[in-house]
């Protein structure tokens, strides 16, 4: 199946496709820097970035992983009553634990990811909130054991291509961006009081300038710009650049959770990482042992995906696939319909 053109969108064109690419790979480089390796002016990438996240296409974040600090993820799957699904997800939105808030089977169902900062945090919702919640039928919890890819580092593939290799190696890549990372650090990192004002301007604006982010964290900004390279290094935090996938023609998603052979969980994750179409997939427990995100063109091109593509795969056992209905938050930024929608804290789009 050929690969369809990602800029259908009247609001978007291959040159906001371009900085949005060089951004997935070099999130915080300057606009000078982008500009001269895409060949356009300082002053036109500056003003189609600010117009991007204004229109709620991309986003730069820090988003906090905390397996780095000892803590394992979840996803959650939760069946719900008729009628109770839009009030639970939204509040399962606000919460700063949950990263990840999609609704689908027909309006019944919430899928959700946890990203819980300890193990107090952990329970509160898994063992307290969520059972004791009358309009909740039944919770299904798994724990992510492997990820393939999601966050910097193993973006999303469907904009592969769109520059060229010299420019891309310009920008800082070093080759196919697929890795394969473990979920929980064995050797976890203690975070400072600094450390977490840090995490909290990033999270808010992962371009903020290192002057501000030592302003916001209480240190001068030579002492911020090596804690950051060691948070990034450590993977206590990763700059994420979030993308309204829907403002780039795709408008159909749908979470994938597959059946594997144990034997061949490795290779249809690693395969399924290097997919166009996949945003996100990662090794879990329970009876479904492999979970994906699959972004697509329409229906039917996630029929064709997930028949010819993912159901050809050697090991593949079964497949159940549930499209989205609507996606409520996605790597901790708020969506509404479908764009992004800016914290309150952010600031001023650089």
């Amino acid at each position: 199946m050929d690969r369809p053109s990602v800029f259908e969108s009247a609001t978007i064109d291959p040159d906001d496709v371009r900085i949005i690419r060089a951004l997935q790979i070099a999130p915080r480089a300057s606009f000078a820097s982008v500009a001269a390796v895409l060949g356009l002016t300082e002053g036109t990438v500056n003003r189609r970035y600010r117009r991007l996240r204004a229109d709620g296409v991309v986003r730069v974040a820090g988003v906090v992983n905390p397996g780095a600090l000892g803590q394992s993820r979840w996803l959650v799957r939760l069946r719900c009553r008729p009628g109770s699904v839009g009030p639970i997800a939204d509040a399962l939105a606000r919460r700063e634990d949950v990263n990840w808030v999609a609704v689908s089977a027909a309006g019944c169902e919430i899928t959700c990811a946890t990203q819980s900062r300890t193990p107090e945090q952990r329970e509160d919702l898994l063992e307290q909130r969520l059972p004791r919640t009358g309009a909740v039928i039944d919770i299904d919890a798994a724990a992510m054991l492997r990820q393939f890819l999601g966050g910097r580092g193993h973006y999303w593939a469907a904009l592969h291509g769109t520059l060229t290799r010299a420019q891309e190696a310009a920008l800082g890549s070093d080759g196919p961006p697929f890795t394969e990372a473990p979920v929980v650090a064995r050797e976890p990192m203690t975070l400072t009081p600094q450390d977490e004002r840090l995490l909290r301007a990033l999270a808010a604006d992962g371009r903020a300038s290192l002057v501000d982010l030592a302003a916001a964290a209480g240190l001068t900004p030579g002492r911020v710009a090596r804690r950051l390279d060691t948070l990034l290094e450590r993977r206590v935090v990763t700059v994420d650049v979030e993308i309204a996938a829907a403002a780039l023609g795709y408008r159909t998603r749908a979470n994938l959770w597959l059946r594997v052979h144990p034997s061949a969980v490795k290779s249809v994750g690693r395969t399924l990482a290097q997919s166009p179409e996949t945003a996100f997939v990662a090794a879990v427990s329970g009876p479904s042992n492999l979970h994906a995100v699959v972004h697509c063109r329409d229906l039917d091109e996630l029929f064709e995906v997930t028949t010819d593509r993912i159901g050809a795969l050697p090991g593949l056992e079964g497949m159940e696939v549930s499209p989205v209905l609507r996606h409520v938050k996605q790597a901790g930024t708020h969506l509404s319909g479908d764009r992004l929608v800016e914290p309150a804290a952010a600031r001023t789009g650089r």
